[in-house]
C-alpha cells in the first residue's frame, strides 16, 4: 500500500561560540540555536529531519581541537537529549549526527538515530573519515554499516567523505535501505544521484549551508532541494515502489493504467532505460501489481542479463 513519508533536511552554519565561553554555556547557546532552527520545519509535521555532519559542534574556525574535545567531554548527551525531547514531542525521527565519546574514551563521528519516542533506535560511526579526523582529532574510522528498522521503513546512513568509497554503497545496494540518510559538510555532486540510484533508495542529504540539501529518488532524480535563501527542504515521498527496466516491461504499462488508473503510478526519468513503479492506493502494495502484471525489476534484468553474458558458449574465444 502507499507508504507516504514526509523527509525534512535541515541545515546551518555551525553554530558561532568563542572559545572563552564557559563549556556548559557553550552547550546552552548550541541548544538555542537549533532549537530556533527546527522552527523552519516543524510546522510541516515531517516523519523524519535529517541534520547535517556535527551539527553540535562550535563554529571551526573559533574552536581549536583540544577546545572541542573538552566541549564533547562536558557535553555528553545533552545535545541528543534536547533534540530526542523534540522527537517525542513532535512524534518525529531525527538524524542526529555529531562527534560523540566512547566509555574508552575514544571518538567517533557518528549518526544517532532518534525515533518518535524520543530513544536512539540506531547508530551508525561514519566508516570513511577523512584522515585528519584520525591523526587530528582521535576519532576512530566506524566498522559497520548497520540498515536501521523504522515505522516506515529501512534506513541506512552515511556521512560526508563516506560517499566517495564503494566499499560502502556496494554493502548498501546489497542490502537494499528503502532511504539513505546523508549528514555531510560536503555536497558529493553526481555521487548523490548515484548512490540513490544504484541502491534503488531515496536518499536524504542535509548538508552546510555553502551546498543545498537534497531529497533524492530511486533514479537519482532531484525531488528537492533547499536555496541560497531557505536552508531546508521538506517532501513527502511514496517508499511503496520498485525500480524496474523498460525491456519487456512496457509493453504491460498500458493494461496496468487501464485497470488502475491514477492508484498506479509510473515515473519515467527519462534516458535512463528504467522506471518507478509506485502504489498510490489503499488497496494493494506495488509488490502485488509486480506480481500480477509479472514486471521484472531492474536487479533481476541486470542479474539475468549478467548471467546470460557467461552462460556456455555465450561469449567469444
Amino acid at each position: 500500500m502507499a507508504n507516504y513519508v514526509k523527509i525534512s533536511c535541515l541545515s546551518a552554519p555551525l553554530c558561532p561560540v568563542a572559545p572563552e565561553v564557559d563549556l556548559q554555556e557553550a552547550v546552552e547557546k548550541v541548544i538555542t540555536y537549533w532549537r530556533e532552527k527546527l522552527k523552519q520545519v516543524l510546522p510541516d509535521r515531517p516523519d523524519i529531519i535529517v541534520l547535517p555532519e556535527c551539527c553540535d559542534r562550535p563554529d571551526v574556525t573559533m574552536y581549536p581541537a583540544q577546545r572541542r574535545q573538552e566541549y564533547y567531554r562536558h557535553r555528553k548527551d545533552q545535545v541528543r537529549d534536547f533534540f530526542a525531547g523534540v522527537a517525542k514531542e513532535h512524534r518525529c525521527y531525527i538524524a542526529y549526527a555529531a562527534v560523540r565519546e566512547m566509555e574508552d574514551g575514544t571518538f567517533r563521528n557518528s549518526i544517532q538515530l532518534i525515533d518518535r519516542t524520543g530513544a536512539v533506535v540506531g547508530v551508525y560511526n561514519k566508516n570513511h573519515l577523512v584522515i585528519a579526523e584520525h591523526d587530528k582529532y582521535g576519532i576512530l574510522y566506524g566498522k559497520e554499516a548497520p540498515i536501521i528498522e523504522t515505522d516506515f521503513g529501512r534506513v541506512a546512513c552515511a556521512i560526508c567523505f563516506d560517499l566517495n568509497f564503494e566499499e560502502l554503497r556496494i554493502q548498501y545496494a546489497q542490502a537494499k535501505p528503502d532511504l539513505i540518510l546523508f549528514s555531510s559538510a560536503y555536497h558529493g555532486g553526481l555521487m548523490q544521484n548515484y548512490w540513490a540510484y544504484s541502491c534503488r533508495a531515496f536518499f536524504a542529504g542535509s548538508v552546510y549551508t555553502k551546498s543545498p540539501s537534497s531529497i533524492l529518488s530511486p533514479v537519482g532524480d532531484v525531488i528537492g532541494e533547499s536555496t541560497n535563501y531557505f536552508h531546508f527542504v521538506t517532501r513527502t515521498v511514496n517508499l511503496d515502489c520498485r525500480v524496474i527496466h523498460l525491456d519487456l516491461n512496457r509493453t504491460k504499462f498500458n493494461a496496468i493504467k487501464a485497470k488502475y488508473g491514477a492508484k498506479v503510478n509510473i515515473y519515467d526519468p527519462g534516458r535512463l532505460g528504467a522506471v518507478i513503479i509506485s502504489s498510490e492506493s489503499e488497496d494493494f502494495t506495488i509488490e502485488e501489481i509486480i506480481r500480477e502484471f509479472e514486471l521484472e525489476l531492474l536487479d533481476d534484468y541486470m542479474s539475468r542479463s549478467l548471467a546470460h553474458r557467461h552462460a556456455p558458449g555465450h561469449i567469444e574465444c
